[in-house]
């Protein structure tokens, strides 16, 4: 392992002038925060593609045996090798979108009636080089592996590598911050009328009442035709302006591109060491300082969203103890609040300590998806939602991350997501209903939460945005 530092400049700078390379994956923290947001990773032009779709795992399109998690796992384990110290923690391994559909691999459920059995469900780049960011210190450092040389010509490898990212970083390009504002007007449409998203919310409050589960996320999903030439990555540069979050990224496939800010950690391992984060409780935010501070009390104070939280970080322990430690799984933060762009949150942290012999694929297999975007009890919760969305949720509230060589790992749980593909934007929002839920409210809820998203595409104010009329607007004519 080589690592060179370099002088510091802006990550999304660095994003830009790295993706001719091909295959980008920007892994973001554009909300800076003394631990959450210290960090950012760039690379490009992976030297593996490893893919999942319904008949299973392909290595550089080639089909594995195995169940996929599996696969990966010792796909990682062949390139095993240990991170350099002093160093931000990603310096080369895998890097991607697990989409929440991959859950189907996971566990037997109900199928949305648009499951593409093609489309990938998993996709995740292998990197040997990474352009890596201090945040607080204000550093930049290039690590290479050499990977998938061996012997002496992986030293070789990886001085090459790091000469091309240098001399692509020394090379401006035409699209650097600040992004240019994109074409206003998009014509977005929601799967849901105004009127049938309050009635999933009663449908679903019925759910609880008869004793089948006791909360779901449910969320509409809007789409939008994109004018000829948009450039998705252009849009990441103003998303993360419009909507700056600490687990924010961009990732960038022939296929498709995915763009998140998302403000909530799926779950993170660093060396045995397990952290979820979940957030369950929105109030949205004020430019009035007063009314802020009072908008931030009521959701500590809320009955409602304190239950939905705790019940999630009930789920996030059961699931996490699968594979940790007896005895090992904490909660050190019960309903904390966190304040972002639009939204105040409550989030916990749930953590422990990983079983030996135990990966980071095991973890993955025990608690994804992360239980703040199904419900519980999480199988029958991912049913109803199946049901009630009619629609497969592709990346969103799926999990963006890396998955490192030395086994470590973080991911996202994809929220504030939009993905491209085939000439449109798609991008959804919602919440955890319970059975003290009202309607009304959280179907406003989805706008508060998808309002600098819109703004990103330059869309109107959330309370004039498509599908917040009586009958859901231009966002409510397709269903």
């Amino acid at each position: 392992m080589l690592s060179e530092e370099i002088p510091f400049l802006a990550p999304d700078v660095a994003a830009a002038r790295l993706r001719p390379l091909g295959g980008l994956a920007f892994l973001d923290s554009a909300m800076q925060h003394e631990t959450l947001g210290r960090y950012a990773f760039v690379a490009a032009s992976p030297f593996a593609e490893f893919r999942v779709d319904a008949d299973g795992a392909t290595l550089d399109g080639q089909r594995l045996a195995g169940p996929p998690l599996a696969a990966l796992a010792e796909i990682l384990d062949r390139y095993r090798c240990e991170t350099l110290p002093g160093l931000p923690p990603f310096q080369g391994g895998a890097a991607g979108y697990i989409a929440y559909d991959f859950a189907h691999h996971l566990e037997r459920l109900a199928q949305p009636p648009d499951l593409d059995p093609a489309v990938p469900t998993l996709g995740f780049n292998l990197y040997d080089t990474v352009l890596s960011f201090d945040l607080v210190q204000r550093r930049a450092f290039l690590v290479g592996s050499g990977h998938p040389a061996t012997g002496e010509a992986r030293a070789e490898r990886a001085r090459a590598r790091i000469a091309a990212f240098k001399a692509a970083l020394r090379t401006p390009v035409a699209i650097e911050t600040p992004a240019p504002p994109p074409p206003a007007g998009l014509d977005w449409r929601s799967n849901f009328f105004a009127h049938d998203y309050r009635a999933a919310i009663e449908r679903v409050r019925e759910y609880i009442l008869d004793g089948d589960i006791f909360q779901a996320n449910i969320a509409q999903t809007f789409t939008a035709r994109l004018p000829e030439g948009f450039d998705p990555f252009a849009l990441y540069l103003r998303l993360r302006q419009t909507n700056a979050a600490p687990f924010g990224a961009y990732l960038d496939y022939p296929d498709r591109q995915i763009a998140s800010s998302s403000p909530e950690r799926f779950v993170r391992l660093s060396g045995r060491k397990v952290e979820a984060r979940p957030i369950k409780g929105t109030a949205k935010r004020s430019a009035d300082r007063q009314e802020d501070d009072a908008l931030a009390a009521e959701l500590l104070a809320s009955e409602k969203d304190r239950a939905e939280n705790v019940m999630i970080v009930d789920l996030l322990r059961n699931d996490i103890s699968r594979v940790c430690e007896p005895d090992s799984v904490e909660v050190p933060v019960l309903c904390g609040l966190e304040s972002y762009a639009a939204v105040h949150h409550l989030t916990s942290v749930v953590t422990g300590r990983l079983r030996e012999g135990k990966t980071a694929c095991d973890l993955i297999g025990a608690a994804f998806p992360g239980g703040s975007i199904t419900g519980a009890p999480k199988i029958r919760a991912m049913d109803i939602i199946t049901e009630i969305e009619k629609t497969a949720r592709g990346p969103y509230c799926g999990s963006i991350g890396y998955l490192g060589f030395d086994g470590a790992m973080d991911l996202n749980i994809a929220i504030r997501t939009v993905s491209f593909s085939g000439g449109t934007a798609r991008f959804s929002a919602g919440g955890g209903i319970t059975v003290l839920s009202d309607p009304a409210a959280e179907y406003e809820e989805t706008f508060t939460k998808a309002t600098r998203v819109f703004a990103a595409f330059d869309a109107p104010a959330a309370d004039k945005a498509p599908g917040a009329g009586e009958a859901g607007g231009s966002a409510g004519e397709a269903r």
